[in-house]
């Protein structure tokens, strides 16, 4: 296995999962649509870098060295960065921050330890309390269909600001993702179509094209037991 990773669930309210991965030779895997951002820590020949990842719209191929490691915290939609709103980082458009010694980076004018695996909590605790790190509160109770006196403007307002994406893309691709999960338990092409909320097969085809760079038969037929 070329690329090892592990993960955790988080019991922060800003906090979706927290990762970390190592790997072994180098390689290549389809980064597919996603509607999270993250802060990303990656060590490799002795240096250590933070860059911060914004939301992808479209599945990508990335490359990744020998011998390297990486850690992320995946924040949970609607918590942002004022100075480093979610809609400047969409698509690839991810931005490294600069060093401010081996163990800091600079974040918004002051100086701070690189996060790691064990402390990411604490992290993120510290950057709610600096004000660096906000929360909208209307992205949740959208997403729970919980918003009743709030125009469908306004509430686009909140997800392009703290979110990067429209709602409806948000829900576009967040379908993508449940369908693919669907195939790798074994449902059926058929039975995923219904149970994702698809017309018709061929436009669960385009969506996991688009999204997820596979068709509903490739996955499929990836998780057939040998």
């Amino acid at each position: 296995m070329n690329l090892i990773l592990e993960e955790r669930p988080s019991d922060s309210p800003f906090i979706k999962t927290v990762w970390r991965a190592h790997s072994e030779c180098a390689g290549s895997f389809t980064s597919i649509a996603a509607i999270h951002w993250e802060m990303v820590v990656m060590r490799y020949e002795g240096k250590t870098i933070l860059t911060v990842r914004g939301p992808e719209t479209t599945a990508t191929l990335a490359d990744f060295p020998t011998d390297a490691e990486w850690f992320g915290i995946t924040f949970k939609l609607g918590t942002y960065l004022p100075h480093l709103p979610p809609r400047i980082l969409r698509d690839r458009w991810d931005v490294t921050l600069p060093e401010a010694s081996s163990k800091s980076f600079w974040l918004n004018g002051s100086a701070r330890q690189f996060p790691d695996y064990e402390n990411a909590e604490a992290f993120v605790k510290r950057l709610v309390r600096d004000k660096l790190l906000v929360r909208d509160p209307v992205i949740e109770a959208a997403l729970n269909g919980q918003l009743k006196e709030v125009s469908l403007r306004s509430v686009q307002r909140h997800f392009l600001r703290a979110t990067g994406l429209t709602h409806c893309a948000v829900r576009l691709i967040e379908r993508a993702r449940y369908a693919t999960a669907l195939l790798e338990q074994g449902v059926s092409i058929l039975d995923t179509v219904g149970q994702a909320g698809y017309y018709d097969q061929p436009q669960l085809t385009r969506s996991l094209k688009h999204f997820i760079e596979v068709t509903p038969a490739q996955i499929a037929r990836l998780s057939r037991p040998e």
